[in-house]
């Protein structure tokens, strides 16, 4: 039998010099711009000249540029900014039309010689569309091209050849991150906004609100109780209202006289009341019930309510209005698996 290969000493050195290296070189632009003076004022102008766009942003590289390019693209796009791309030696191909007067754009290469690249941004200039470039350095002819410019600096490549574009790589896109959400954040852009684009997959989920969640409604299905009332009445009214459904909430909510939550007494607080001492079901369940429970605002997101569950342990959580009123009760099965009926 064949033994397994080991992975070599060399092999994890070079792995950690090319992370250490990309890092490095995140680490250096972010002193540049905290040092303020040229390269700030970049950025700065870059943001404005985003934010101050009536079109699209068309974002175009070669290459490895345009790789990186396109995701940088989808960035702007799911953050509330329209944005697509233009591949360049398409663009002077017949793909120019895909660029409108209103529209900048934005245009990627390292060495800022990239010839479609140029040839693209001088295009661009006689036209009067607006032209954001990245490059190593403002000498470039691809800087001079363009109203606004963002140096990335002389970047090693990583690697033991220093050949492949992975730095340089690394830093384009951390920049069109980096615009993207900057832009964003001048405008405003909200969670609530995220999921309006990101419907589906996880990232929807973890933003819908709970509101849409709650399958146990006051008024509806939801058994509630006053403090006064004994216990054992208010476990006969809430099985006298759950008669006949698939599934019951597994707890009483106790509410104060404007239909705040003031108490929660949960099936497992009666299963240990049983074990312990019987006889206290005569009791008025406000002597018996969990005070002043955690709660959460019906307009809580997915995310916000499971990170409730995980970090207080808790198997309910009751659901308030802004008013602080009882509305319902999410359980940690609507919040971790999918909800395949519905009652």
């Amino acid at each position: 039998m064949t033994a397994p290969s080991q992975t070599r000493p060399d092999t994890c050195s070079i792995i950690v010099d090319v992370l250490r290296q990309e890092a490095a070189a995140l680490s250096g632009m972010c002193k540049a711009i905290e040092q303020g003076g040229p390269v700030a004022r970049q950025w700065e102008a870059a943001i404005d000249m985003i934010d101050a766009c009536q079109g699209h942003l068309v974002v175009s590289g070669m290459g490895k540029s345009g790789l990186v390019g396109a995701k940088i693209s989808a960035t702007f796009s799911s953050v509330g900014i329209p944005s697509h791309f233009v591949h360049p030696a398409d663009a002077v191909h017949g793909d120019l039309g895909a660029i409108r007067s209103k529209d900048v754009v934005m245009l990627l290469s390292y060495s800022g010689g990239t010839p479609e690249i140029v040839e693209l941004a001088a295009i661009l200039r006689n036209d009067g569309v607006g032209r954001l470039g990245v490059s190593r350095g403002d000498d470039t002819h691809l800087a001079r091209l363009c109203e606004t410019h963002i140096c990335l600096g002389d970047l090693d490549e990583a690697g033991p050849l220093n050949l492949a574009p992975s730095t340089s790589t690394t830093a384009t896109m951390a920049c069109g991150d980096a615009l993207a959400l900057a832009v964003a954040h001048r405008r405003s852009f909200t969670a609530s906004d995220f999921r309006q684009r990101h419907p589906g997959g996880s990232l929807g989920a973890m933003l819908r609100p709970i509101e849409e969640l709650i399958r146990f409604r006051v008024g509806e299905n939801l058994a509630t109780s006053d403090v006064d009332v004994p216990l054992v009445e208010a476990l006969r009214q809430s099985a006298e209202d759950h008669a006949g459904t698939i599934r019951h909430a597994g707890a009483v909510l106790v509410l104060d006289k404007q239909d705040r939550v003031v108490g929660l007494f949960t099936d497992g607080d009666l299963r240990r009341l049983v074990l312990q001492d019987p006889e206290q079901i005569s009791k008025s369940i406000g002597t018996l019930m969990t005070k002043d429970p955690l709660t959460i605002n019906r307009n809580a997101t997915v995310g916000e309510a499971r990170r409730l569950v995980a970090e207080y342990r808790i198997d309910e959580i009751p659901v308030v209005d802004d008013q602080g009123r009882a509305v319902g009760l999410i359980d940690i099965q609507d919040l971790m698996t999918p909800r395949v009926a519905v009652d």
